[in-house]
């Protein structure tokens, strides 16, 4: 297992062709700090000044920002940082107006077109990750106030199914369901699954105790699975976190 601590300061677009086809390729650069403990990380991506595009050089079209050069010239490219040394590295580059997301990044060895390789699961971060997810919670009659008091912010039943059937507005983060209720959801199923949000038992969305299921994703349990890489990205928390919490969330 590979692992990478990625500061959204230090990413900054490229254009890169195929060498076969001399295609560009939007892509990002993701500057990475190796830290031993996940066994070994590769190295910053880098890219060929010489190779152009239309007959022009890429530095012609591709600006880096007075900020973004500082804080390359703060990173070791070759160096092997701790946990702890990543962390702080980060918070050191967040040179932002706003308040970024620090994010890991597993790089694993599945096959991701294999299906008994899928790597999926859910965890609880000790800490959070900083974002207020909006609830919506689908539940049966007399269940309305119990969602709302665990913390829902829409709760409803085969009402709220007919509402977003005709308008196909989903205007929260994650859904949870009781059981009862899945068939029902079937109507709106490709609404909720092509966004990432259709109540799932095995990501403890769809349970009996919706209070519990509720109560545990306010409190800052998180849903992660490989991407179509086999890779496993996660945000651990924000840039104005201890350092403590942010190393206990990546624990």
């Amino acid at each position: 297992v590979m692992a990478v601590i990625v500061s959204p300061y230090l990413s900054f677009p490229r254009v890169c062709h195929s060498r076969e086809s001399g295609n560009p390729v939007a892509n990002r650069v993701h500057h990475t700090f190796r830290i031993p403990a996940f066994a070994g990380i590769t190295t910053i991506n880098k890219w060929d000044p010489e190779l152009s595009r239309r007959g022009r050089p890429l530095k012609e079209f591709m600006k880096v920002s007075k900020r973004i050069k500082s804080n390359l010239e703060a990173i070791e490219k070759d160096r092997v940082y701790t946990a702890e040394e990543a962390i702080d590295l980060v918070k050191k580059t967040a040179t932002t107006k706003f308040t970024g997301s620090v994010e890991v990044h597993l790089k694993t060895a599945i096959d991701a077109k294999k299906t008994d390789q899928a790597i999926r699961g859910a965890v609880t971060l000790p800490h959070g990750t900083g974002k207020t997810k909006k609830i919506a919670a689908f539940v049966t009659e007399g269940k309305e106030a119990e969602a709302k008091a665990a913390g829902a912010e829409i709760v409803g039943g085969e009402e709220l199914i007919k509402k977003i059937k005709e308008t196909e507005k989903t205007d929260f983060d994650v859904a949870v369901a009781e059981p009862a209720m899945m068939p029902k959801l079937a109507t709106i199923a490709k609404i909720l699954g092509t966004r990432g949000i259709m109540p799932n038992p095995k990501t403890g969305t769809v349970s009996e105790n919706i209070t519990t299921a509720i109560a545990e994703i306010a409190g800052g349990k998180v849903n992660f699975k490989n991407d179509n890489s086999g890779n496993v990205h996660q945000v651990i928390g924000k840039t104005d976190f201890d350092n403590t919490k942010i190393l206990e969330n990546l624990k």
